[in-house]
């Protein structure tokens, strides 16, 4: 669960991103955050990934108190974390196996764990048959599905993506949001953060919208 009560961000010299925001995500929910660029959707973000503090106001993430949480414990906490960029951030001197298997080994996974975890996540978002494939051999689409496949070999409780149909076709990008469907049907909670509003009304999900660092919307 995501929970967030009358969180402000300021950031220097003054300037405001969040304005006393409350929002409350329950475990296994599909929700979008829209708006417009300075809306707030990006410093949400980092506040969630506690890449960031909040001026004001109290976050809890998968019942972590994220204002009392010491540095030391932010990779464990993060570890509980899936998050999938628009500009995909996949290490393009690795093959696609070895990107997702990346991920493992950060966290210490043994090498027999890699070998299971990452064809079965793989065979997940279709790119089975291309897991020895250059980054630089693959569509825009394909590039996003590894991102999503190194987000989720970890089986994280929350799938942030942020802007992750930004830089694809409307057709590549309704695949895409396909397969997010289809991790949330799994039990994922997933967060999609965008300004597309064709995706948004296509998909017929609950929708959050910041206006200015507030929220001005939330409709099921």
């Amino acid at each position: 669960m995501i929970e967030l009560n009358n969180v402000s961000k300021i950031y220097d010299r003054g300037a405001r991103a969040l304005k006393n925001v409350s929002l409350r995500i329950e475990d296994g929910e599909f929700v979008f955050i829209m708006g417009r660029s300075g809306a707030g959707k990006s410093t949400l973000l980092r506040l969630l990934m506690k890449e960031t503090e909040p001026s004001e106001g109290t976050l809890r993430v998968n019942d972590v108190d994220l204002n009392s949480l010491p540095a030391r414990k932010v990779p464990q906490y993060r570890r509980t974390l899936g998050v999938v960029f628009q500009d995909f951030r996949l290490l393009r001197h690795l093959n696609v196996y070895e990107n997702v298997a990346f991920a493992q080994r950060v966290i210490g996974k043994s090498s027999s764990e890699i070998r299971e975890n990452v064809p079965e996540v793989l065979r997940m978002v279709g790119l089975s048959a291309k897991y020895k494939a250059k980054i630089q051999e693959l569509s825009g689409g394909e590039q996003q599905r590894v991102a999503i496949a190194r987000a989720l070999v970890n089986r994280p409780k929350i799938l942030l993506a942020d802007e992750p149909t930004g830089n694809l076709d409307f057709k590549t990008a309704a695949d895409i949001m396909e397969l997010l469907e289809e991790i949330n049907r799994k039990g994922t909670t997933v967060v999609v953060i965008t300004h597309s509003s064709e995706i948004v009304e296509r998909m017929h999900r609950r929708v959050v919208v910041l206006n200015k660092g507030s929220i001005t919307s939330d409709q099921s």
